[in-house]
């Protein structure tokens, strides 16, 4: 079984309510065992006009798994905290 990614590019359009977002996405990553990779990290451009404010990547067992993470309870608070904060640009990849 391969492992899948959910990739994520966010535009925070308000950080103080993102805050909030952040907590209870943690709390839906920790119930579903996503190993974080990146969150939030310094961004450099190497090639290309892609100019990424925000990257998460999150780690998980198989793309069922991500997708029952999307589609979760627990993620469902965090999205609806983070309506109106920022916009979010999310896709899962399947990985090695």
């Amino acid at each position: 079984m391969s492992s899948a990614y959910i990739v994520a590019n966010i535009e925070v359009t308000n950080p103080t309510q993102y805050e909030e977002y952040k907590k209870w996405s943690s709390v839906a990553m920790q119930a579903h065992g996503a190993e974080v990779c990146v969150r939030g990290g310094k961004v450099e451009v190497l090639e290309g006009d892609w100019n990424p404010q925000r990257i998460v990547i999150l780690k998980f067992p198989s793309v069922e798994a991500a997708n029952k993470f999307y589609a979760s309870a627990e993620y469902g608070k965090a999205r609806a905290a983070r309506a109106g904060a920022a916009i979010m640009r999310m896709i899962v990849v399947e990985g090695l």
